[in-house]
């Protein structure tokens, strides 16, 4: 059986542009992606410059990564799940409180770790 699958740089390169479409998608349709994304625009710097360690400046940009990562993953569970209609269902709405509570937690632990390291 033939597999035609793309292999080695092909795949990458198609990889990197389906992950391009999914971070378009989610500049362009959430706004609170967009907001955690220029908070890393202007934590980014003071990540750089305010610590003592390039250690520290690593925690602190991490921190922040989380949270997009956390809002990415938020977004695509609120995709999947409205994809399926608009009729209200119990585990749908379970689905979409519990990814968007890890959003919050991905959040206080950024608060957490910025506090900790700089005070």
């Amino acid at each position: 059986m033939q597999d035609n699958k793309p292999r080695g740089i092909k795949r990458l390169v198609k990889a990197f542009g389906y992950s391009w479409q999914g971070l378009c998608f989610a500049w362009r349709n959430e706004i609170a992606f967009q907001q955690e994304s220029w908070a890393l625009l202007v934590m980014l710097p003071l990540a750089l410059w305010l610590p003592e360690t390039r250690l520290e400046s690593a925690i602190l940009i991490i921190s922040v990564l989380v949270v997009l990562i956390t809002e990415l993953v938020n977004t695509a569970i609120e995709a999947a799940i409205d994809r399926h209609g608009d009729e209200r269902h119990h585990w749908s709405a379970v689905a979409k409180d519990v990814a968007s509570a890890a959003v919050l937690i991905a959040l206080i632990q950024c608060a957490l770790v910025w506090a900790l390291v700089l005070f």
